[in-house]
């Protein structure tokens, strides 16, 4: 069997892996910079894309991220959008790989400007946080949560 022709087994073998880890935003720090206009938060979850997001946050689901990457790079240049963090339910695994994706691209282009990174914990750890986080999610559905107690 050549690489071609090997069945993909997960989404994301459809694509090539990233060759940059992005660093970790914590979610400190997430928090204390939501308002901040060179801030943009991506949440790239999509069946499960339930319970709330980050507020101000877009969603650009990871199984089409990496297609659209080069999109993404061009409004942020015209925006002025300096660093983008990326989300996921854990940020272990769509989150990391998304924001090396932009981090690769980014590093194609040549540019020092904007920074990819990958949100400490993904939305589960937000939630744990407690209220000083939760009061900061469009959609919030406590109810929705409990399962991951």
């Amino acid at each position: 069997m050549t690489e071609a022709t090997k069945p993909v087994t997960n989404w994301s073998d459809a694509f090539p892996a990233p060759r940059n880890t992005a660093p970790i935003f914590s979610r400190e720090d997430a928090l204390s910079e939501l308002s901040s206009p060179d801030l943009l938060i991506v949440d790239v979850r999509r069946t499960d894309y339930e319970g709330g997001t980050i507020r101000g946050s877009i969603n650009l689901p990871a199984h089409s991220f990496y297609i659209n990457r080069g999109v993404l790079y061009d409004l942020c240049k015209r925006a002025g959008i300096k660093r983008v963090a990326f989300y996921c339910g854990s940020s272990n695994g769509r989150g990391p790989r998304c924001s090396g994706w932009f981090a690769d691209y980014i590093t194609e282009k040549g540019d020092d400007q904007i920074k990819s990174l990958t949100l400490g914990g993904g939305i589960k750890a937000w939630v744990k946080a407690g209220e000083p986080y939760t009061q900061h999610l469009d959609g919030f559905e406590p109810e929705y949560w409990k399962q991951f107690e």
